[in-house]
């Protein structure tokens, strides 16, 4: 059997079928209320977009004129009979092209859709790929299955390893802030969205036609995957992102710190600040229960030195768990270069994924708003100790999260 046999069976066994990976149009219109305000007449391209069902509804509710691209005729033909259906065919325009390879000019669409099939060009490719054709203000929405456990079982693995290399949120966002993006949001997807998706997908396999060429090692592959999912699914899943481009520090690599630099970071601090203070506090919160490992940021210089540092760590609102970011420190050689603003950036991405509601500041005025900070206290939320107002700012990572308000305790390596 030749691998175009097999895939001639695998659309065969996929046609027809209302989604091509998992999702659902209550995470379609939920990642749509991430992106923000759009144009009346936004322009979007859908990649990879199957028989539409995304396609479809941007058209339908964000009133979005889409261009939807895929490599295989059969699911545009699906596409083009369901908008005509719809009266939707002088919104919705079908093209076959190469994800990968795409035809259109810089700067053509406001928003760039791509759910479930991120996967045939790659997460980092795609970023690269894609960021030209984002118009000046435009917005990348992608969904990709991710690690959502730290262990996942030998058989996960081993799946994933053979098929495609899952990596974490954090992983993500990182990459996503190194190519010069920012998230505006971050959604993990529903078990029901994976139900959506393999429900049919289980019942056309029991009734596909076996003696179609190459259709017995398309069935057998569509019931292994979804036995994984049944017995090993708490070790992935499938997460949207809601990126939109940050020109000034996308050069800069950032990523997680890693264990064996403690001193490395310490180095920055000292470096950065009239005094170790700084320094010693990363160190002290090292060894409270504030601190975060998944929210400990930096920016590695071309010459893979440790540029830039940001670290953030548990505070408390009244009583309710909250996040601070302090320290920020960049090596002064560095500094007015981007790599600050770069790591900050990606560790409130990073807190953004962990699904943490608020963090507060205490900094320039005239510096964190670009990162969302607003002034804390119009929200009731209070310092034990005196400072100017405007130097004191929460960042409302969801802004359907409820503020807590009252008094800010620290934790006590601050000692405040």
């Amino acid at each position: 059997m030749t691998d175009d046999t097999f895939f001639e069976a695998f659309l065969t066994l996929h046609r027809g079928l209302p989604r091509q990976g998992p999702g659902s149009d209550a995470t379609t219109r939920h990642l749509l209320s991430l992106a923000g305000p759009l144009p009346e007449r936004p322009r979007v391209l859908d990649l990879g977009c199957g028989p539409g069902r995304s396609a479809l509804l941007l058209a339908a509710e964000a009133g979005a004129e889409v261009t939807a691209v895929d490599l295989h005729q059969g699911f545009l033909d699906e596409l083009a009979g369901a908008a005509r259906a719809r009266g939707l065919d002088d919104r919705v325009h079908p093209v076959r092209a190469d994800m990968g390879d795409l035809p259109f000019p810089d700067g053509s669409f406001d928003l760039i859709w791509a759910e479930s099939s991120v996967y045939s060009i790659g997460f980092d490719t795609a970023l690269r790929a894609w960021r030209r054709l984002l118009a000046p203000g435009g917005t990348l929405v992608l969904t990709e299955c991710v690690w959502t456990d730290r262990e996942p079982s030998e058989q996960a693995r081993a799946f994933w390893a053979e098929h495609y290399p899952l990596r974490t949120d954090a992983a993500n966002l990182g990459a996503a802030a190194a190519a010069g993006y920012g998230v505006l949001g971050a959604y993990a997807q529903p078990e029901s969205d994976w139900d959506a998706y393999y429900g049919p997908l289980g019942e056309r396999a029991e009734r596909a036609d076996t003696s179609l060429p190459g259709m017995t090692e398309a069935v057998a592959g569509a019931r292994r995957e979804i036995a994984l999912r049944r017995d090993h699914g708490g070790a992935y899943g499938y997460s949207g992102y809601v990126l939109r481009p940050v020109a000034e520090d996308g050069r800069w690599s950032v990523r997680r710190e890693r264990a064996g630099e403690a001193e490395a970071v310490f180095a920055v601090h000292a470096a950065a600040f009239e005094t170790p203070a700084e320094a010693e506090l990363v160190d002290r919160l090292r060894a409270d229960d504030a601190w975060l490992p998944e929210l400990s940021w930096v920016a590695e210089a071309p010459d893979g030195r440790i540029a830039a540092h940001c670290l953030i760590t548990r505070c408390r609102i009244g009583g309710a768990p909250a996040l601070v970011l302090a320290p920020v420190g960049t090596l002064p050689e560095f500094q007015g270069t981007g790599a600050g603003a770069a790591v900050i950036r990606a560790a409130l991405d990073a807190a953004r994924a962990l699904g943490e509601p608020q963090v507060l500041v205490l900094g320039h005025p005239g510096y964190y708003p670009r990162f969302g900070f607003v002034p804390a206290g119009p929200f009731g939320i209070d310092l034990p100790f005196e400072v100017p107002a405007e130097a004191h700012m929460v960042s409302l990572l969801d802004p359907a999260a409820p503020v807590p308000s009252g008094a800010v305790a620290y934790a006590p390596p601050f000692g405040v």
